[in-house]
């Protein structure tokens, strides 16, 4: 382990924004699916490092609902590739400890897709050591919409609706917020990620595109979060 990573001022909740595949790609003279591959892979790699180093939730933001409008061969693709993950690739972090997660709207999704996701939370629901949570037809707005809409079915007075309430009824209500928000590839943006969960979150926007980003990457990361001073508004 290297030395920037300290344990001790480790993340609880680290969620990452997958951002640069199709970059990667095209800078390495590569088709762009061949750099959404590569970031499925990078994922499994960065989250043992950050497990390792103490984090015990992460969220990985791995399609989102603004995704569907890319092209349809893109998206096929990644429908392929999330169906080939879920139902194979996961399954080393099962045998590793990990539970997995996930977060987002069931809505456009195969049922194939559904069942695999079903399978693989069963599966790993006993699992103790970390948790990662693939934010997976998942946005910010589409969730809080969605908590309203459970809480307005429940017939709750507007008078007892508090923000303890909100977040009870998030896809995130199991969750502890977000300590730490990453994006790579050089954009400073949220992109309607965890919006309700990263109110206090420190954010960090690396250049890597995120194939590269690697395990110096994290440590960097992660040394830079231990220096920061958290305030929560005090």
């Amino acid at each position: 382990m290297s030395a920037a990573a300290d344990n001790s001022r480790a993340p609880q909740h680290l969620g990452i924004i997958l951002d640069g595949n199709r970059r990667w790609a095209v800078q390495h003279g590569l088709n762009k699916f061949e750099g959404h591959r590569k970031g499925y892979e990078n994922l499994k790699t960065i989250a043992r490092l950050a497990f390792d180093r103490g984090v015990t939730h992460l969220s990985a933001y791995v399609f989102s609902t603004e995704n569907w409008d890319r092209e349809k061969a893109e998206v096929s693709y990644l429908m392929d590739l999330a169906y080939k993950v879920f139902t194979q690739d996961l399954r080393e972090l099962h045998k590793e400890g990990v539970r997995i997660r996930f977060i987002g709207s069931k809505d456009r999704v195969s049922k194939k897709i559904l069942k695999a996701i079903a399978e693989t939370e069963v599966l790993t629901a006993q699992n103790t050591k970390a948790n990662l949570n693939l934010c997976f037809n998942y946005g910010g707005h589409d969730e809080i919409a969605y908590a309203a809409r459970q809480i307005a079915r429940e017939g709750v007075s507007p008078d007892d609706i508090t923000p303890q309430l909100i977040k009870s009824h998030l896809y995130t209500a199991e969750l502890p917020p977000a300590d730490i928000i990453v994006r790579t590839s050089g954009e400073q943006r949220l992109s309607n990620f965890l919006l309700w969960d990263s109110a206090y979150a420190e954010l960090i926007f690396v250049p890597e595109m995120w194939p590269e980003f690697n395990e110096a990457s994290l440590d960097g990361v992660l040394s830079e979060y231990a220096q920061r001073q958290r305030r929560f508004g005090k």
